[in-house]
């Protein structure tokens, strides 16, 4: 069976960011259906597979992380609108059995991502 995992590094720091909370949406069309919501450990993990099993199905996925909320939390000056909010990854799946591995690299002012494993 498929799985869905995430992880995030604070690039800012080094350190992995701890305690972000991370939207699962699966896309249809103009549609957009919330499908969990999750917080990264103190690993920048999240505690198990976002999506895994029955309800890993091909399609087009988009993750979100409420990264603005971590960096103040962090003692981090934002702007008032800050640079970066909530930082929005729209990827799809394909392959129902595979692990699909969709790690963040942030800092206030940039991000990163890639297809890991």
């Amino acid at each position: 069976m498929g799985k869905l995992t995430t992880h995030v590094l604070d690039t800012m720091s080094g350190f992995p960011g701890a305690e972000i909370k991370v939207e699962l949406f699966r896309l249809n069309g103009e549609q957009c259906e919330k499908v969990k919501t999750v917080t990264t450990n103190a690993d920048g993990r999240t505690d198990g597979p976002i999506l895994e099993g029955a309800a890993f199905k091909a399609g087009k996925y988009q993750l979100v992380f409420h990264v603005a909320d971590y960096f103040t939390q962090k003692g981090v000056t934002l702007d008032d609108v800050p640079f970066l909010d909530d930082v929005v990854i729209r990827f799809g799946l394909n392959d129902e059995q595979a692990h699909y591995h969709v790690p963040l690299l942030v800092s206030p002012y940039s991000f990163s991502t890639y297809r890991g494993s």
